[in-house]
């Protein structure tokens, strides 16, 4: 059971930025962004984008799927907190599909 994962931005911040000393600036302007793009990720206001990914992954910051399934965990995680409306399965036994 999956519990309260990281936002992407927090990681970004917390284990490469302040472990390397990279300011927010620094990156953003690395990344050819604005620092206040950039800064709302960080801050877990924005979701991390799939170009953001991309570019993070081209600087040296892990995969982009790394960050992006970050992003997943935790959207998830989020909706699932919510209550949702009753919902009974439609089909009893859906296949299962892998990509």
């Amino acid at each position: 059971m999956m519990h309260n994962p990281a936002h992407p931005g927090e990681v970004l911040k917390v284990a490469f930025l302040e472990e390397m000393g990279i300011t927010i600036q620094k990156l953003a302007d690395h990344l050819h962004m604005t620092r206040a793009s950039l800064s709302r990720v960080i801050n877990g206001h924005a979701s991390m984008s799939t170009e953001l990914a991309v570019k993070l992954e081209l600087a040296g910051f892990s995969k982009a799927k790394f960050w992006l399934d970050m992003q997943t965990n935790y959207n998830l995680w989020q909706t699932m907190q919510q209550t949702q409306p009753p919902i009974s399965p439609l089909v009893s036994d859906s296949p299962q599909t892998s990509l």
